[in-house]
């Protein structure tokens, strides 16, 4: 890498992204490939009694109508709570009900079209606040509130003690920081080719950024031996984390095992933007306790992560952002709870260091909030109260090649800000 750095570098694979010989799933064709389409949920949370496809299995050029009673194992994702097909409480809307694969994309759209579904509104709860409430709907039969360790809905740090920390202090300053819903909007929609080849493994051309991953979790799906399940993939049209989640590959795989015909199944830009995981909200509170020279004395954390209608990557989250939520800052007195809760929205996915810039979004707005209430430099601020080499951090781990004092005064050194001798001349060793 350090032959690499401040040099222009040939990117691997720019000529053919620039002449266009670089083939995406978006462009795989087959002989004989059907289309896929599928009859998402029109509400937020429902009830579903029943599926009737008899009528769509009727319509010419439909080779299959697929729903959860097709599926051999119905659940997937990184924590396997996420319904390929909707069950008898639907989630989120524009959860998918239903598949049909069809000679063509009109065809498969005519055959939505005849799916009837026995299925009843249900008051639903998007704001994570009110979803916390003992009275709110349930996202889930088992509560709207993660439990950790099957006991807790608060995943806690904790170091010293934060109430000796506020009563040593000089001043107190509170602060509350969200963070909104983010959709990833790639350039090549979520899409997936699949069929079975010629030694009957089932093969499917994905655009997913964790390969191997994603081979294990499709596996649990179709009940398959790995043996028996090639992934061919590497080419993402953009992806941002988005394409760490399963969008369309199991239900490709799921209509080539059916009709034993390759099947392309690419979502809209329309279905992209509303029905694929996301950055999903957080809510951060913060209370810190600083005396007049700067130094931190106490930081208290409140933490709430709205992961959507299911878990998907929501989990791994918060505990990264437990852990690390507190910043680059020494605090001998730290407190944080960390809590997750299901709503009735689009499933919780990664994107750009999920879990993480929030948290530091958060931090970084409180630090200088509690530098102007002093009257410090900022900049001096954060230098009084570095990490040095061998300190503990929040979560016990001894510090080693530690660098951010001698980060903090570059950046100093970059915006033109002068910091005074006393500073000037620290060091992280």
């Amino acid at each position: 890498m350090y032959k690499s750095v401040g040099k222009r570098v040939k990117k691997y694979d720019g000529e053919g992204i620039v002449t266009g010989k670089i083939q995406y799933v978006s462009d795989v064709s087959m002989p004989d490939m059907l289309v896929c389409k599928t009859l998402r949920s029109p509400y937020h949370r429902a009830k579903l009694n029943h599926v009737d496809v008899s009528e769509a299995l009727k319509v010419p050029g439909v080779y299959a109508v697929i729903t959860k009673d097709d599926v051999p194992h119905n659940l997937f994702a990184m924590v396997p709570d996420h319904h390929v097909f909707a069950e008898e409480l639907i989630r989120y809307r524009g959860q998918n009900i239903a598949a049909v694969a069809a000679v063509s994309k009109e065809v498969a759209l005519e055959a939505l079209g005849k799916i009837k579904l026995d299925i009843e509104e249900l008051p639903y709860v998007i704001d994570p606040i009110e979803a916390t409430k003992p009275d709110a709907p349930k996202v889930r039969p088992e509560g709207n509130m993660h439990m950790f360790d099957g006991t807790s809905e608060v995943r806690k740090i904790r170091k010293g003690n934060v109430e000796k920390g506020f009563a040593e202090a000089d001043y107190i300053v509170e602060g509350t920081y969200t963070t909104p819903s983010q959709e990833h909007a790639p350039l090549e929609t979520s899409s997936s080719v699949a069929y079975v080849d010629e030694a009957g493994k089932l093969v499917i051309h994905s655009k997913t950024q964790g390969l191997y991953f994603t081979q294990g979790d499709l596996a649990n799906v179709f009940q398959l031996p790995l043996n028996k399940l090639k992934l061919v993939g590497g080419t993402v049209g953009g992806g941002f984390g988005a394409m760490n989640s399963v969008h369309t590959d199991h239900i490709a795989g799921l209509l080539a095992l059916a009709t034993g015909k390759p099947v392309k199944f690419q979502l809209t830009r329309e279905e992209e933007m509303l029905y694929t995981t996301i950055r999903s909200p957080w809510i951060f509170k913060f209370k810190d306790g600083v005396k007049k020279d700067g130094t931190l004395t106490a930081r208290q954390i409140e933490v709430l992560h709205d992961c959507g209608a299911y878990t998907e990557l929501g989990l791994y989250a918060v505990e990264k952002n437990a852990n690390i939520v507190a910043g680059a800052t020494k605090v001998e007195n730290v407190a944080v709870d960390a809590r997750m809760v299901y709503t009735n929205k689009m499933p919780s996915g990664s994107m750009r260091g999920f879990g993480v810039n929030v948290g530091q979004f958060a931090d970084q707005v409180q630090m200088d909030r509690l530098a102007r209430k002093i009257g410090m430099n900022p900049i001096e601020f954060r230098l009084k109260n570095a990490f040095k080499e061998n300190d503990i951090n929040h979560v016990g781990n001894t510090l080693t090649a530690v660098s951010e004092i001698e980060t903090l005064k570059m950046v100093a050194e970059m915006a033109g800000e002068e910091i005074s001798p006393e500073y000037a001349n620290m060091s992280s060793k």
